[in-house]
């Protein structure tokens, strides 16, 4: 029997070019799809089988997936990823229709400017070695100053030296866009690169370990909830949080929506749009704590 999530796996990198995050949760979701319908329809489970399969067997699909304690949000991405290998296992639109569990969408929450830096200066000064603390200095800045996602910067090779005014990025699906580098994010960036104990090569990735390998993403969330329990942080305060933070302060500043998508490598400017959300939150926030009657 032909090993479906694998195929669907190769077809996601190879011909869709997703994130290995996306990958590992979409195969993830077609393996238990598949384990469900092999009890639920008592036989192996084919190309053909899925071509077959109906709402009804879908809905008990999400079923047994909200009893294992999945929020709506959790369900509605375990349907959404479902469909989608439906959808290429049997063909467009050969994925029975199936209306989702409604999903409050929430709006992202950024900090402060001065607890950005705040953060930055304590994960750095947390550090064991100084070479690693201007290495967590110059990536969280980076990451607030520039907008970048957590897994864009530690993509980033020795390619990228040496720096100008600009840095070219690699986002989602390898599309690339350019974002300005400010100047206390290059000069960080500079310092960082010369303190490191390995000269940067081009193919490397210029963010390393203590060991010399690419640092782990999940170092950096350790390091930032650590830093952020030291300094009475919120639990949103996260790497992603500063990426908030960036376009939430550049939007109140005055900047334009269509220049702040493409700084972000959003899509669709709906995406980017949800920041006139995130600004008119944070002037409520500022009313309530500011206003005699708030």
């Amino acid at each position: 029997m032909e090993d479906l999530p694998a195929r669907y796996a190769e077809h996601l990198i190879r011909d869709r070019r997703r994130s290995i995050h996306t990958v590992r949760a979409y195969r993830a979701t077609a393996q238990r799809l598949v384990n469900f319908l092999q009890h639920h329809l008592g036989g192996a489970v084919g190309r053909s089988e899925l071509r077959e399969i109906t709402a009804a067997d879908l809905r008990a699909f999400l079923a047994r997936r909200r009893g294992d304690g999945l929020s709506n949000a959790s369900a509605a991405r375990e349907l959404s990823a479902a469909r989608a290998f439906l959808e290429w296992a049997g063909g467009e639109g050969s994925a029975p229709r199936l209306k989702g569990p409604r999903v409050r969408k929430g709006v992202p929450r950024a900090i402060a400017p001065h607890e950005a830096v705040a953060l930055a200066e304590e994960v750095a000064q947390e550090a064991r070695e100084p070479w690693v603390g201007q290495r967590d200095w110059a990536l969280l800045l980076l990451l607030y100053g520039a907008g970048l996602r957590i897994g864009e910067a530690l993509t980033l090779t020795g390619a990228a030296l040496p720096l100008g005014e600009t840095l070219l990025v690699t986002g989602k699906r390898d599309k690339q866009r350019v974002v300005p580098l400010i100047p206390p994010v290059r000069s960080a960036l500079e310092a960082y690169v010369a303190a490191a104990p390995w000269s940067p090569e081009p193919d490397v990735a210029l963010f390393r370990g203590v060991r010399g390998g690419p640092l782990s993403p999940g170092v950096v969330r350790a390091k930032v909830r650590a830093a952020r329990g030291a300094l009475n942080l919120p639990s949103r305060t996260t790497p992603h949080a500063l990426r908030h933070s960036f376009a939430t302060h550049l939007l109140g500043r005055g900047a334009d929506l269509r220049a702040l998508q493409e700084l972000l490598g959003h899509a669709s400017l709906s995406s980017t749009q949800i920041y006139t959300a995130v600004d008119a939150a944070h002037l409520l926030d500022v009313y309530r704590n500011a206003h005699p009657r708030g």
